[in-house]
């Protein structure tokens, strides 16, 4: 059914058929469905315009079809309506499409909702919501829309001054499924190996059920993860050829401090410039970021020295992985090292995800610190110092810690469990339960405070 015949049924209210909602009905078919949590737990019933950028294949598309069904079920017929960016060719016909659609509300609507998926798909969209905000014609309208590029935010903030309304917050990461909700549906099954699991799926829902199912990610998950990089990437006139041998770098130097000169210089690229414009692009598309240096007397990131790079989605680290991993046995081959980077990156996908759900300004800001004769992994955005360790390790080397930092707490990830006053230790597993949000699930334990309190102090 395309997208013409759906707004007509939502118009007249004829809502109860499976052909209209057929992410829906993929979404309920699956053994386990996890809960979407980005930030943005309700709609707003004002106007204006959000934008919730996320992964391919993270369910963005599914969240919204919820969220449309929602609102024709709550609020009646004729108060929300639909538009695919995909099969829109330029920001004049997605005009068109939205000014068509604007006299098709019904005129008691207590809501009116414009649902627009993949907008980062129709090249200038921002231009087109632009002019019709300029001209009133969605001033009583709540525009929601979906892509999948972080710089659909910044773009709108900066072309769409004053026109998104009045809401308190109108930029969303879309983050993929949190631990506890992996943990909670599959803990039982899978026992201690629990966290290894999660890790091969990156976070994503679809993942997630494969391997609880299948007990491993099949290749396709893989190769539409893959294609998606590589055709977003190609689409910008980046080399396919560089862009591998770029993220081959990223591997080798995984955990280690690298300029851009040296990034450009292993990968082939011509000069540092061109490789730090293709690690904007994997940024952009929510993949990879740079972790700066973090100064803790002038509390800045100094962004003239090495870097390292994290894979915030591990999905396309393990899609580009020369030694793909689909099972949890798989990933307790690989040597300790290994092992090592594919923990510190899931602990970076971690803060990522927090950072993303509480709106921090720049959730990509996760630094590290570095002396002459120390480093700590993680500084998040509250400066939050993170060490992590695959094996055990106790207070003792951290005993320089409390000299240096005599203010600060310093968390441990590791396998064993303990704590000083300034120094704490906790598994994985612990770190990935105590996000700092509520259970997902408030009606099966007595406090949804519950696992919180690992990373306290």
């Amino acid at each position: 059914m395309n997208v013409n015949q759906r707004n007509r049924l939502f118009r007249q209210g004829e809502i109860d058929r499976l052909d209209l909602w057929p992410k829906i009905e993929e979404y309920e078919a699956h053994a386990r469905t996890f809960r979407f949590n980005f930030g943005l737990d309700e709609l707003p019933t004002e106007p204006g315009i959000l934008l919730v950028r996320g992964p391919r294949q993270f369910g963005k598309s599914t969240w919204m079809e919820l969220e449309l069904k929602y609102t024709l079920e709550d609020f009646g017929k004729g108060t929300a309506f639909y538009l695919n960016g995909d099969d829109i060719i330029d920001a004049d016909e997605l005009e068109q499409r939205i000014v068509e659609l604007v006299p098709m509300y019904a005129k008691t609507a207590p809501v009116k909702r414009l649902f627009i998926d993949e907008i980062s798909a129709v090249a200038n969209w921002e231009k087109a919501l632009k002019r019709i905000a300029d001209r009133g014609e969605i001033k009583d309208v709540l525009v929601v829309t979906t892509g999948s590029k972080a710089t659909d935010i910044r773009r709108g903030s900066e072309r769409l001054p004053g026109r998104k309304g009045k809401l308190g917050r109108t930029d969303f990461i879309f983050t993929g499924v949190s631990y506890k909700d992996f943990y909670v549906q599959n803990h039982q099954d899978l026992g201690e190996d629990t966290w290894i699991a999660y890790l091969l799926s990156g976070g994503s829902p679809i993942a997630a059920n494969e391997i609880w199912q299948l007990e491993k990610i099949p290749d396709y998950f893989y190769e539409i993860v893959r294609d998606w990089i590589i055709g977003e990437l190609i689409r910008s006139g980046r080399s396919r050829r560089f862009l591998l041998a770029l993220l081959r770098t990223i591997f080798n130097q995984a955990g280690a401090r690298t300029g851009y000169l040296k990034l450009a210089r292993e990968s082939g690229l011509a000069n540092n410039t061109l490789a730090a414009e293709y690690i904007e692009q994997l940024s952009d598309l929510l993949a990879v970021v740079p972790s700066p240096q973090w100064d803790s007397h002038k509390q800045i990131y100094l962004q003239r020295k090495p870097v390292k790079f994290h894979f915030v989605n591990l999905a396309v680290a393990l899609a580009f992985s020369s030694n793909r991993m689909t099972c949890v046995h798989d990933f307790k081959q690989i040597s300790s090292n290994d092992q090592s980077k594919w923990l510190e990156w899931l602990v970076a996908q971690e803060l990522f995800r927090r950072q993303c759900i509480r709106g921090v300004e720049s959730p990509e800001d996760i630094g590290f610190w570095a002396s002459k004769e120390h480093e700590i992994d993680f500084v998040d955005a509250e400066g939050t110092f993170i060490e992590v360790k695959l094996g055990k390790t106790s207070p003792l080397d951290f005993a320089w810690f409390p000299k240096v930092f005599p203010k600060k707490k310093l968390l441990v990830v590791n396998q064993r469990e303990f704590q000083t006053e300034q120094i704490k230790g906790i598994t994985v597993e612990q770190f990935l339960l105590s996000d700092g949000f509520p259970h997902p699930y408030p009606g099966m334990v007595e406090d949804i405070d519950i696992y919180n309190n690992y990373t306290r102090f």
